[in-house]
This record gives C-alpha cells, sequence and structure tokens, in this order.
C-alpha cells in the first residue's frame, strides 16, 4: 500500500497479540510502514516489533509517540486499556479496534479531529472489511464540522464545537456565514443538511463563521470560526531589523483590523530581502511560506501608495503593498487573473532596534499548505469487488474524485462524506485532466477515475500530457497510477481463455487516430495472426469501421474462426455472444462491447473459448 495513501495518519501503529492477528496485518504494516508491536514470544514474525513488558506498561510509553493506534482486541479490553490514558480529544491519539480476521474495523475514540474514522473506512478497503462508525456526521453524511475544513486547509478559531456539532448532529438549522475560502463543500452535501446559508435565515439554532476576521460574539447561540489561509503578508524592513520587532508589528496590524493569524497564508517581500535574518526566523518560526519577488516584477503591480524614495533604493516604488498583491495574486486555483483585495495598506512602525513596513491583502483563493496528489486509477469493467484494495483506498481517500458520470456512479459505495466529486460527460476528457490537475496544484488529493485500467485507453496518459505541457516537474503535484482490469481482460475471462497466446487491442474509433492507421494495425493483427479484442467497434455515427474489420480479418483468417461479443461486461445488463468470424455482423455490437477475434488456432469447447498456449503441442 502506498504510505501517500496514510501519511495524514502517521505515525500509526498495530498491536496484534495472536498468530492470526500478527498474519492479518503483516502484508498491511509491511507495505504501509505500519508498525506491527507483538508479545515476545511472537518475535519470530517477520517485520514486527517485540514488546516484553506488560501490554498496560508498554501502552504508556508509546501513547504520545502515534497519532493512531490499532487493537486487534476485544473491544471491552481496549476500553479498559486506554481508560486512564485518555486526555483531551484533540491531543490523543484515534484509537480503531478490529476482530483478528479484519472483517470489521471499529472507529472507537478520535473519529472526527483525529481521523479516526476516515482511518478505519481506508482499512477496511485494505483488508477488505467494514468500517463500524458510530459517529452522527457519518450517519447523516456529513463530515463532522471539526474537520471540514482540513482538506483546504483552513485552520479552527475560537468557538464552542461541541455545542454546534450536537446541533447538526439533531439536525437543527445551523446559519453559515462564508466571507472567504473555497466554496466546493457547500455544492456535494447530502439533500436532507440542516446548513442555512442566506442571511435573512432567521430560526437557525448555531452558526458556523468562515471568515479571515477574528470575531468576538456574545454567548446567545453557539458559534464555530474557520479561518481559510487567505491573507498574504507583504513586509519591508530597514537591514538588521529584529525578528521581534517585526512580529510585534505584525501582532498589532492583526489587532487593529481584527484579522486572525490562523488566516495567514504565508509572507512576502523583495528579492533584496531574501536573506533577511528577522524576517526569514519569522517565516521559519510561523511555519508561514515566504514569497520572494524581484523588483522588477513588484514594479509591474498596481499600489496606492507608492513611494519614489524606495523606488531609489531598491528599484520599486512599493515592497510590502506589491509583494502582498503580487502573493495573493500568484495563488490562483484556475491559474487567471483574480484581483486580489488590499485589506490594510502599508503600516510603518518603528523602533530603536529598526523598523518596518506592513500591508496585508487576501487572495480569493485559499493556500492548502501541501503538496497536491494525482490517483489515476483503473476501477475495473464496473464491479466494485474487481477493483484493487489499492485502488479503492485511493478513491476513498481522495479530497475530489472526477470522471465520466458513468463510472462515478459505478464506485458510489467508495465515496465518503465530504468529498468533492464531479462528474463529466464522456467526451470532456481534456476537461476533466485540467481540472483534476489544478485540484491537485491547489493541495488536494485527486482521484482520476477511469473504466477497465487508467493507462489502456484511459485517463492516466491525457493527465501526463497535460502535465508535461504544463513544464511539469515530476513530482508536484504527486502522480500514482493504480492499475484495474481492463475491459479485454474481463470480457476474456467471461468466455474462458482465448488470450493465452500473443494477442493486441485496437481500438475502431477514428476520432483521436486517423482511420488509415487503424486500417493498417488491423491488417498486421490479421497477418500476424494475433488474437485481437476491439474496443468502440460501432456507434452510431460510425456503422462501417467493424464490417471493414471483418473483412480484413477474413482476408488471412478462417470464416470459422472463434469470436466472442461481450457486452457491458460485469454489469447488470451484461450479455455475451460466441460466434465465429463470418457471423459476428449477424449480433448487436455497440461502444458497450468488447470484440474478441480468435488466431487460427482459437478453439470453441462446451461453450468456451480456448487457445492453445502449446504445452500439449501447438495444434493449428
Amino acid at each position: 500500500m502506498s504510505q501517500s495513501l496514510l501519511e495524514q495518519f502517521f505515525p500509526i501503529c498495530a498491536i496484534a497479540p495472536t498468530p492470526k492477528a500478527i498474519r492479518t496485518l503483516q502484508p498491511l504494516c509491511e507495505t504501509s510502514g505500519i508498525t506491527l508491536f507483538v508479545p515476545s514470544e511472537f518475535q519470530t514474525y517477520r517485520g514486527v516489533v517485540p514488546y516484553t513488558e506488560k501490554l498496560s506498561t508498554h501502552l504508556n510509553h508509546i501513547w504520545s509517540d502515534y497519532q493512531a493506534i490499532l487493537f486487534v482486541f476485544a473491544t471491552g479490553a481496549v476500553v479498559r486499556l486506554i481508560a486512564p490514558l485518555l486526555n483531551d480529544k484533540c491531543r490523543d491519539p484515534a484509537i480503531l479496534v478490529m476482530d483478528d480476521a479484519g472483517e470489521n474495523i471499529i472507529s472507537l475514540c478520535g473519529g472526527h479531529q483525529g481521523g479516526g474514522e476516515q482511518l478505519s473506512r481506508l482499512l477496511a478497503q485494505q483488508l477488505g472489511g467494514e468500517a463500524i462508525l458510530t459517529g452522527a456526521s457519518a450517519s447523516l453524511q456529513l463530515p463532522g464540522i471539526d474537520v471540514m475544513g482540513k482538506p483546504f486547509g483552513w485552520r479552527q478559531g475560537r468557538g464552542d464545537w461541541t455545542e454546534v456539532s450536537r446541533a447538526i448532529a439533531h439536525q437543527t438549522p445551523v446559519r453559515v456565514i462564508q466571507e472567504v475560502g473555497s466554496t466546493l463543500w457547500q455544492q456535494h452535501l447530502p439533500q436532507d443538511y440542516c446548513f442555512q446559508f442566506h442571511p435573512r435565515d432567521t430560526q437557525a439554532q448555531a452558526e458556523v463563521w468562515i471568515t479571515a476576521s477574528e470575531h468576538h460574539w456574545d454567548d446567545k447561540i453557539a458559534r464555530v470560526q474557520w479561518h481559510p489561509r487567505v491573507l498574504w503578508v507583504g513586509v519591508g524592513c530597514e537591514r538588521g531589523t529584529p525578528k521581534t520587532v517585526i512580529e510585534q508589528a505584525l501582532q498589532t496590524t492583526l489587532q487593529q483590523y481584527q484579522l486572525a493569524e490562523s488566516a495567514i497564508a504565508g509572507i512576502a517581500t523583495i528579492e533584496l530581502k531574501a536573506d533577511e535574518a528577522g524576517i526569514l526566523e519569522l517565516a521559519q518560526n510561523r511555519n508561514f511560506p515566504l514569497k520572494i519577488y524581484s523588483a522588477e516584477e513588484l514594479n509591474q503591480v498596481t499600489v496606492p501608495n507608492p513611494s519614489t524614495v524606495v523606488a531609489q533604493e531598491v528599484g520599486t516604488g512599493s515592497v510590502a503593498e506589491a509583494a502582498a498583491l503580487k502573493a495573493a495574486q500568484a495563488s490562483s486555483i484556475e491559474r487567471k487573473q483574480e484581483i486580489p483585495q488590499l485589506l490594510v495598506s502599508k503600516q510603518v512602525f518603528k523602533a530603536d532596534s529598526g523598523a518596518v513596513t506592513l500591508a496585508v491583502a487576501r487572495s480569493e483563493t485559499e493556500y492548502i499548505g501541501r503538496t497536491g496528489q494525482l490517483y489515476l486509477v483503473g476501477t475495473g469493467p464496473g464491479q466494485v469487488n474487481q477493483i484493487t484494495p489499492i485502488a479503492r483506498t485511493a478513491i476513498n481517500q481522495a479530497d475530489a474524485v472526477i470522471g465520466y458520470s458513468l463510472y462515478l456512479d459505478l464506485i458510489q459505495s467508495l465515496q465518503r462524506p465530504g468529498q468533492i466529486i464531479e462528474s463529466y460527460a464522456i467526451t470532456q476528457e481534456k476537461e476533466r485532466a485540467e481540472r483534476a490537475i489544478a485540484l491537485a496544484n491547489w493541495g488536494l488529493k485527486v482521484a482520476v477515475v477511469s473504466s477497465g485500467d487508467a493507462g489502456i485507453y484511459g485517463m492516466a496518459g491525457l493527465v501526463f500530457e497535460q502535465l508535461a505541457r504544463q513544464h511539469w516537474d515530476g513530482k508536484t503535484p504527486g502522480v500514482e497510477v493504480l492499475p484495474g482490469i481492463t475491459a479485454m481482460q474481463a470480457a476474456a475471462a467471461k468466455v474462458g481463455a482465448p488470450l493465452m497466446h500473443d494477442f493486441c487491442a485496437i481500438s475502431l474509433s477514428d476520432l483521436l487516430t486517423p482511420w488509415e492507421i487503424i486500417e493498417k494495425r488491423l491488417t498486421a493483427a490479421a497477418q500476424g495472426d494475433f488474437i485481437t479484442a476491439l474496443y468502440n467497434p460501432r456507434s452510431r455515427s460510425r456503422m462501417e469501421h467493424i464490417k471493414v474489420a471483418q473483412t480484413i480479418f477474413c482476408r488471412y483468417q478462417s470464416p470459422d474462426t472463434p469470436v466472442a461479443l461481450v457486452r457491458s461486461v460485469s454489469r447488470e445488463d451484461e450479455t455475451i455472444i460466441l460466434t465465429s468470424l463470418q457471423e459476428m455482423l449477424q449480433h448487436p455490437i455497440d461502444m458497450l462491447t468488447v470484440v474478441i477475434i480468435g488466431n487460427s488456432s482459437t478453439r470453441e469447447h462446451q461453450g468456451w473459448l480456448i487457445t492453445p498456449r502449446g504445452y500439449l503441442g501447438f495444434n493449428r
């Protein structure tokens, strides 16, 4: 299992007390990097870490070392073990419990903020079990209000999170006031959500504020604040100004304009200050990204308060305002010319040990603060149980899932509350790729789904092409291709073993490939005696291509050559017809049909197609 699928939960450990539990968890732990603790008598098992002390003592020692702990114990035993250690749901590790066969994975503690519910879902996909979730949000098909903003890099502010969560669980009206940040989450709520998005709604029992401001309210109703990271702070200073002076200037500015420090995306300055110790220390201590711009770049930004004195000294009329605006504009997700808003014009602060100039701009798009990831997923021929465990995990883990509407419908059971699900028409492959790359460049984990295998007539090639056009460095965003069972493989399995010798696949669609080239490939396949799978054999606008294909194969092969016509393989309306090369066109063939034409040795036996490999002697 790829570590990137679980990285947000690391470090993770599992505690397995029996040989059966160890065998269940060994493959998962070895491939994902999960630490597997076992009693000392089982230390000879591969890849385990033995503990020699009493389990309660061992647990006390490791409690603060892991973000999540998976127990293969009875639930009651786990409750008694962890009870003395539980302190704060915001800091305690997520606790999961499973049976020794991995059939049930229970999120026991830390379901929301600890990520226990989501980790249970992911492990269930890997182990082929079921995630047992008892939280109210899960039953309502909603993400927990205290984790809702995490995919977008939002930070929690002040508020009564417990009371607002209770209001949502009771499905009482909850007003949402969103001043900044992405509204994508609003577009993917279940139909019976309790949120109110219009200021005129007056029956709300609680409020959720999504804001860059630091609001202070009375306590008449429960409220919480999420802070999207949309504020970019432009900084200029005299050489040698210490961090403390810059920090005090920042705090004073935030307080004066009632802005939340949690909403700061990063800081920006001029190239001349790239080595300024005070700025570097502030960025490092607060974990702020630091954007550096040349004087030429800053000169291109229109600011309200340019200075001729500054222009003479550093080559641009503005540092703080221009840098703030430049950084805010550069964060656009769609690469459009969004116009950022300058919330705070330049403020000058002087001290005995230096001077600072600050300005604050607000971006239209929040800063997520992590490297995005693209999962190019093959979902197989149609049934969820034919999707590989790692592919199911990637779909469930992704912040956004993008694909053709039919494919998304087929994997609906793998989707989870809070995901962004975007469907596109079958002809909008380019739009799918561009959207997925934009979201991944922003910082989201994005699953792009294709039927069959993503790298065989799927989306993988197009996504890589688009990345290359954008001068992708091969690393950011990260890309992982997760293979799937192709329609050709699934169709072959339904009719026997027709692909046992050399074979090829040819698409008869000439939308992207000239028909002259397709004809050459058909001729070469027929001459070479390849078993041949034909994709996209016939559409409403393309009726003759399958006839030409039959004619070409009849030139080189016997008219009695076995042919399989498999339509909607592994789906509810699946149909299978075994026929011959001569008679294949007498049966229905459309875009959902895979045509498998045997070679000269392919035979039909009792309703099954067999292509001898030659183990018993080559038979023509």
